[in-house]
């Protein structure tokens, strides 16, 4: 009987130790797999052929127009299996726009932008899933200890994003005017044999955000951040301009009596604004050799659910003490 009971002993002994052990491990590893989620909030900017300053156009900051800036708003949930790596899926949605009206002339290309008259307005609905990497981690002595930590980061990843852009149309007849979709109109061309390397675009694309960013941890759990990621995009009509004005008869040709004359109206507003008669069959509309980009500036709040929170939870449990 004694030989039982200090067999059984010993059984109960190895089978507590091996769940304390297993436990100990388990909090461990749990430990570095932090989780969060949080929300951002800031201006989305359109990097493209219309509006701009002075000059020729670029897809970069040179030409942003405040006054086109609108408010974009976002979720985000980010794995952390490391301090100095996190992995972000993201949605946001934003509105950009562009004008040539914005434009004002000093006598350089900027003049040829200003003549072109044309606008747009679109949503951007987008998806990216991004890698987070923090590099002063690796100078820390306790990279564990995050309150009151600034840290910068730098983000790359992919993204997916559907956008529809819009142009102002302004109805002789009646004298009013509204926004109206510019892909089913194919301003340039698009689709038309005459135009066979112009293909009809697609209203939802790839592309590569990629930025910078500073994070400063209120606390364990609360932290705020502002970044700035830039849009790398694969095609030139975000804004439905790219490259040449077309032969308006063509509307007429291949699209309904309804549509063909807003499309041509659409397709060359040059004799509507600063320069008449305006632009003629094959001239510059647009610039093929630069796609159109687009970045944010936002502000995130994150709160971290995962980590070091349910470990005091499972701290609180220690290893059973067995009396025999």
């Amino acid at each position: 009987m004694k030989q039982s009971l200090h067999s059984l002993k010993w059984k109960c002994l190895f089978v507590a130790v091996t769940l304390c052990l297993t436990s100990s491990v388990y909090s461990q590893e749990e430990a570095k797999n932090n989780t969060e989620a949080g929300f951002t909030i800031g201006p989305m900017v359109f990097l493209g052929d219309l509006g701009g300053h002075a000059g020729k156009g670029t897809t970069f900051i040179k030409d942003y127009n405040m006054n086109t800036t609108k408010l974009a708003f976002g979720g985000y949930y980010a794995f952390y299996p490391a301090q100095w790596l996190g992995f972000r899926l993201s949605l946001n949605y934003g509105s950009i726009e562009g004008s040539d009206q914005t434009i004002k002339p000093k006598g350089g290309d900027e003049e040829t932008r200003l003549a072109r008259n044309l606008d747009f307005q679109s949503k951007i609905i987008e998806g990216t899933f991004m890698a987070e990497v923090y590099p002063t981690v690796l100078l820390e002595d306790e990279p564990d200890d995050v309150t009151a930590r600034l840290r910068p980061y730098g983000v790359i990843g992919l993204g997916l994003f559907h956008f529809n852009p819009q142009g102002s149309y302004h109805n002789t007849n009646t004298g009013d005017t509204y926004w109206v979709d510019l892909a089913p109109l194919h301003t340039e061309g698009q689709g038309f044999p005459e135009y066979p390397d112009r293909k009809a675009y697609k209203l939802t694309q790839l592309n590569i955000p990629i930025g910078v960013g500073i994070k400063y941890f209120l606390s364990e759990n609360l932290n705020l951040s502002f970044e700035i990621v830039h849009r790398k995009t694969f095609t030139d009509y975000i804004d439905d301009v790219s490259t040449r004005f077309v032969d308006p008869s063509l509307f007429y040709k291949y699209l309904s009596p309804s549509q063909a004359p807003i499309a041509a109206a659409m397709a060359n507003k040059s004799a509507q604004g600063y320069n008449t008669p305006g632009y003629g069959v094959n001239a510059k509309r647009g610039d093929p050799t630069q796609n159109d980009a687009y970045f944010t500036a936002q502000f995130k709040i994150g709160i971290r659910i995962g980590g070091r929170t349910s470990d005091r939870w499972r701290n609180s449990t220690h290893c059973p003490l067995l009396r025999f």
